[in-house]
């Protein structure tokens, strides 16, 4: 009885069948008008018949058909397009079709995933497939399902395997690589941004070399000069082991969304990125978010399992919808922070009244720290600003999108005038900038 069972869970009658169906129904309909074809139809109901158990019997005579594995990462990484494969072997000896449904987890919102190929008599394929998760957090696959057609196409056999495989989504992590190769050589002007010269102000020395164009005149190195009968500088080397910290305001302002990530998202996402680069860099990494109270904190060290430790604080932060409370994390900093450090904020203000309400505290920080403000260009006011407004309402609408866009540009001066740098950037750029910001600073011998 089980046997049965599961041989009618696993038979699926296709498409091709059932139009066999409706074309021996329309022979016996045409017979009975013409009775010289009933016995021509009894005939084509035999033949269909007959070739239908033959293909049903040809799909259940090998017991085994085909085997499949489902192959995934070991974690995903967040917002980025990541490699999923499928192994199919062929135990059949001729050709079959075969139809591949991967019960994708839910957060994908995928329900119409179909793979169809033809394999060959006793062949193996691998088959890849993209999936880009826009949350962090686990991520259930369901069965994999084959369904088994043979040449005749009248019936396919279904078979399933693994069953309730989880993925973890992680941060960008696949980010790292690239962006600490272009960091290391300083080659994001591949991504239009402005090439930074490195000049070193620090009295860490590295080298005496030939004076070149753009050099610190302060630097030329009078005794060598003489001896070279030549300008020759001293060149200097960035301070190393300064602790830089990324700060991410977890409050309601950060749930806005973006290209299917939430700003909240795209903050992680660079603050892993920026803590890989630190570290590269021999500074300490450090990181901490705040809304209500300061959590998450993982203080600045060069270690060697700092990022481990980064990646996996990262990995469980979420919104809380609150309002930030700035003067909780103004407090938390005087406390905790007794050495001068790098600050990156990474927030969203919207208005000047916003950044008035918190600006008291950022001041406060600035005090004792160098502070980097990171705050979010709102991209969709500008399809609003380019377009020609031909209505009375899309005239008030472009007016009003004109008035946040130049409220933020208001708000970087309003940092500029406390000595509070900033960084006003689209979400897709934010890694790109904050990368390149601090590249500049170290530059400039600030940090």
């Amino acid at each position: 009885m089980p046997k049965l069972k599961s041989f009618f869970s696993s038979l699926y009658l296709q498409n091709r069948f059932f139009y066999g169906c409706m074309a021996v129904i329309f022979c016996f309909i045409i017979s009975f008008l013409f009775p010289r074809l009933f016995f021509a139809s009894k005939l084509i109901f035999l033949i269909f018949c007959t070739v239908t158990l033959l293909d049903i019997l040809i799909l259940y005579m090998t017991k085994t058909g085909i085997y499949a594995k489902r192959r995934t990462p070991e974690k995903f990484s967040n917002g980025d397009e990541n490699e999923m494969y499928i192994q199919v072997e062929n135990y059949y000896t001729f050709p079959i079709y075969i139809d591949i449904i991967d019960e994708i987890p839910e957060q994908f919102q995928v329900r119409d995933f179909s793979i169809e190929k033809k394999m060959k008599a006793s062949s193996s394929l691998e088959l890849k497939y993209m999936l880009r998760p826009t949350e962090r957090g686990e991520y259930t696959f369901g069965k994999l399902n084959i369904f088994v057609k043979s040449v005749l196409g009248l019936a396919s056999r279904r078979f399933y395997f693994d069953n309730q495989a989880m993925v973890p989504t992680y941060p960008a992590f696949m980010q790292l690589k690239k962006y600490e190769l272009l960091a290391i050589s300083n080659h994001l002007t591949m991504y239009g941004i402005k090439k930074i010269r490195r000049i070193g102000h620090t009295m860490e020395f590295e080298q005496i070399k030939e004076y070149v164009q753009g050099d610190d005149l302060r630097t030329i190195n009078w005794k060598a000069t003489a001896k070279q009968n030549q300008l020759m500088v001293n060149q200097y080397q960035d301070e190393k082991s300064q602790p830089v910290y990324s700060v991410i305001d977890k409050g309601r302002v950060m749930k806005m969304p973006f290209n299917e990530l939430s700003l909240l998202d795209y903050a992680i996402n660079a603050t892993l990125v920026m803590s890989n680069v630190i570290l590269k860099k021999q500074d300490k990494a450090g990181m901490f978010t705040f809304s209500k109270k300061v959590e998450n904190i993982v203080v600045a060290e060069k270690r060697s399992s700092q990022m481990s430790m980064i990646l996996e604080s990262l990995y469980n932060i979420s919104t809380d919808f609150y309002e930030s409370d700035y003067g909780r994390l103004y407090a938390d900093i005087k406390r905790n922070l007794k050495h001068r450090s790098l600050i990156l904020l990474y927030t969203n203000f919207e208005t000047m009244d916003a950044l008035n309400r918190q600006l008291p505290y950022l001041k406060g920080i600035a005090k004792n720290h160098l502070l980097v403000v990171i705050f979010f260009k709102n991209t969709e006011l500008n399809d609003l600003i380019e377009n020609e407004a031909t209505t009375i309402q899309e005239a008030y609408d472009k007016v009003i999108a004109e008035k946040f866009s130049f409220e933020k540009r208001l708000i970087v001066n309003e940092l500029k005038k406390y000595g509070i740098y900033s960084i006003l950037t689209t979400p897709e750029n934010l890694t790109i900038d904050a990368i390149n910001k601090y590249l500049e600073m170290k530059a400039r011998g600030m940090v």
